[in-house]
């Protein structure tokens, strides 16, 4: 579900609109479908990389650290559970939750047994590149 001008790319003079991506409550309210990646961001020349990710009633995002970049969560719908911490904590995700996953924090998702949309919201990864390697 996103807009007509979501699927325009960069003008000429590299600046981009503002506008209206994607309706993700809409996404979220769509026919129960298997979990995965319902949207993301693809717009050229971005700085940003955004998802939403639908996790199935039960399923998790097992835990594991993101050395490099912080992550934004808003929960858009259902429930779920925030892992943090080696020793496991959590802490309770419904909808309008907005969490903060620092980089290198260990992390993981479950959701409940509504299953669990979410947004998330994290600096671009460079893309591969072919270079020299180092010392050579």
């Amino acid at each position: 579900m996103t807009s007509r001008s979501a699927r325009k790319t960069e003008p000429a003079g590299g600046t981009a609109d503002a506008r209206v991506l994607c309706d993700a409550r809409a996404l979220a309210e769509s026919p129960p479908l298997p979990g995965g990646v319902l949207w993301k961001l693809t717009e050229s020349g971005r700085q940003l990389d955004a998802n939403v990710v639908r996790l199935a009633p039960g399923d998790r995002i097992t835990a594991h650290t993101e050395p490099q970049m912080d992550v934004l969560v808003l929960v858009v719908s259902g429930d779920g559970v925030l892992g943090t911490g080696p020793a496991g904590e959590s802490q309770p995700l419904a909808e309008g939750a907005l969490a903060w996953l620092p980089h290198g924090a260990s992390r993981s998702i479950s959701a409940g047994a509504a299953g669990l949309t979410y947004v998330t919201v994290h600096r671009r990864r460079p893309g591969l590149q072919i270079g020299t390697r180092p010392g050579a």
